[in-house]
């Protein structure tokens, strides 16, 4: 796997970013994740020099993160943005708690509300899609899951599938993998520590350290859409270990 990517949120603790993207392109990574604090307030010349910092290090940004009110709201400005860094891919990443619906009517009407929030990107040529947590897998009242009424209400949809969420949440992975891997184009390869360990990283784990199956689930993705493999650890302590052991077992699969 040669093209491996860098989601920037796993180094948001560890300024500037100038030294981060420094870090991730010697370590070896061709590619890296935006999120959406990290241009959310810029202006179009600080988006320009944003560029010129990802080319410093090496790296591009093919992939990135954008919040729905955002997406909704300046969809003109985050086409902006993507043309200017060279985005070719935009993942909504998250739903607030006390924006989620309670029932399968709900999350169909957001997977709705998702597909016309990304008609424009899509007219443009870009992918669109969903990226999880673990609250879409948690069974609703008459047992059918979130995930499912999504991607039934916004049909376009693409899915970026942060598996170790998926096992927080309390699913297969290798089982959503086969049953949506036709939209599956990101992934976020990430791990989880044995129970116990790490209570400091919040349980998280460098790739290749934890306990997912990651040598098996290349296998499975394989089979998939997938285009984009991200390294992700949501609160590291020490961000370029993660980066580097991370790669070098991503590339090892």
């Amino acid at each position: 796997m040669k093209d491996v990517s860098f989601q920037l949120y796993s180094a948001r603790n560890f300024p500037p970013l100038a030294d981060v993207l420094a870090a991730v392109g010697k370590a070896g990574y061709t590619q890296v994740e935006g999120y959406g604090a990290l241009y959310a307030s810029l202006t179009d010349e600080e988006v320009a020099d944003f560029k010129r910092g990802l080319e410093r290090s090496g790296v591009t940004m093919p992939t990135a993160h954008f919040g729905i009110d955002m997406l909704e709201q300046e969809p003109a400005r985050v086409q902006r943005i993507a043309d200017a860094l060279g985005i070719r891919a935009i993942y909504c990443p998250y739903l607030m708690p006390d924006q989620r619906p309670s029932d399968a009517a709900g999350w169909r009407a957001f997977g709705a509300r998702l597909q016309a929030a990304g008609k424009p990107f899509r007219d443009a040529g870009l992918d669109f899609g969903w990226h999880n947590h673990d609250f879409e897998f948690h069974a609703l009242a008459d047992g059918s899951t979130p995930l499912d009424h999504i991607f039934s209400g916004g049909p376009d949809l693409s899915w970026e599938a942060d598996i170790a969420w998926i096992v927080r949440g309390g699913a297969d992975p290798f089982a959503w993998i086969a049953k949506y891997g036709s939209r599956i184009t990101a992934v976020h390869v990430k791990d989880i520590a044995p129970r116990g360990e790490k209570v400091d990283e919040d349980g998280w784990a460098d790739v290749g350290h934890g306990t997912i199956d990651w040598k098996g689930l290349v296998k499975a993705l394989s089979a998939t859409s997938v285009k984009y493999f991200i390294a992700e650890h949501d609160n590291p302590s020490d961000f370029r270990r993660f980066a580097e052991r991370s790669l070098a077992s991503i590339q090892s699969y």
